[in-house]
């Protein structure tokens, strides 16, 4: 049965309307944000106040010098709530602090061998990082988003990690958020949050986009979205078999792209060269099955240099059919990919929905009120 969307409804969707229009490219007043959405100046007055009052929008002065009265163009706020980008390598952490520009204001990564290391102690590790990047920052924090190396559920919980032997259904989302004194921390995979990333930097709607490191994954775009797969699989590239007879992968299967492709195996040109010719003929079985027109290579393989982008290249126009053929190049993100696009994940939340954070910060007032109303115990 259908519901009739409430008032509260309506102007929580009004809020993300008004504040969509704020973040475009082009600077708008009040009267301007009006007319594009089509809502009344005065609902419009009241929305903005509302943003501005939760931090989420700055009003800036009026240009002086032309005639009638100047207005004073919106912006987002770059002191407001931002979000905080987690990452979980195979021998790293990391982490970065975005705003609500998409600026990125601190971002830090540390060593940190999880080959044989527990869970625990690496967790651990990367909040005491998570920590220091938020305080240099300075700024509120809205929610973190944590990159991880391996297939993550629709739960957040990472199932396996072919190269983190010791990581098996971790929930690692509800594990930080504890240290993390009860922010709210969602898990992703790697791979995916670094195609999320090369989209938001202009990067194309459909692709493939690989990230290279010790193992290899892949983030699937279509039409702009990403393509998770029905239990977060898709993308799992680097475990494609190209040789039947070649060496036994982490994962337990035999001759898997990444013990060809991956960063460890590329000792010299040849190992290069047959790098990617490996990465050139898992890619046309891609982009023939998805029927996409782009392939980026990132993580790693941009400071590989042009030997491994033209035999993916060589590899691809051999036998991929496209009539306009497929391109092939490297990230501008590279390593830095999914540790961006894990933090810019929780900007473009609070973008989408301004009226869930007004929410949480009223809950907190409310709280912080009951607390010191309340008698204390002895």
């Amino acid at each position: 049965m259908s519901v009739p969307a409430g008032q509260h409804t309506v102007r929580r969707h009004n809020l993300a309307l008004v504040l969509g229009e704020v973040a475009g490219p082009e600077p708008l007043s009040r009267a301007g944000v009006a007319a594009r959405t089509g809502l009344t100046r005065g609902t419009v007055s009241s929305l903005v106040e509302e943003l501005i009052a939760a931090g989420l929008v700055t009003e800036l002065a009026a240009a002086r010098g032309g005639p009638g009265r100047p207005a004073s163009p919106l912006r987002l706020d770059p002191r407001g709530p931002a979000g905080l980008g987690l990452e979980v390598g195979v021998d790293t952490v990391g982490a970065c602090v975005v705003d609500l520009g998409g600026t990125v204001r601190v971002q830090r990564t540390a060593p940190s061998d999880h080959r044989e290391d527990a869970p625990d102690a690496a967790l651990g590790r990367l909040a005491a990082l998570a920590a220091d990047v938020v305080a240099e920052a300075g700024l509120p924090i809205a929610g973190a988003t944590v990159a991880l190396p391996g297939v993550v559920g629709p739960d957040g919980v990472l199932e396996r990690a072919p190269n983190l032997p010791r990581w098996v259904d971790v929930a690692v989302g509800a594990a930080l958020s504890t240290q993390l004194r009860g922010l709210p921390v969602r898990a992703g995979n790697e791979a995916d949050l670094a195609a999320l990333a090369e989209r938001w930097a202009g990067g194309p709607a459909d692709a493939v986009v690989v990230s290279g490191g010790i193992g290899v994954g892949a983030g699937i775009l279509l039409d702009g979205a990403l393509f998770a797969g029905a239990g977060g699989r898709a993308g799992e590239i680097g475990h494609v078999v190209v040789e039947p007879d070649g060496r036994t992968c982490h994962c337990g299967g035999r001759g898997c792209l990444e013990t060809v492709a991956g960063l460890e195996a590329l000792t010299g040109p040849d190992a290069v060269r047959a790098a990617g010719r490996a990465l050139g003929i898992a890619l046309t079985g891609a982009v023939h099955l998805l029927d996409v027109p782009a392939v980026v290579l990132g993580g790693g393989y941009p400071g590989v240099g042009p030997l491994l982008l033209d035999a993916v290249r060589a590899e691809l126009a051999a036998r991929a059919f496209s009539r306009a053929g497929v391109e092939v190049r490297y990230s501008a993100l590279g390593a830095d990919a999914a540790l961006r696009g894990a933090a810019t994940t929780v900007v473009q939340d609070v973008l989408a929905d301004p009226g869930a954070v007004i929410g949480a910060q009223g809950q907190v007032r409310k709280e912080r009120s009951a607390s010191v109303s309340s008698p204390g115990t002895q």
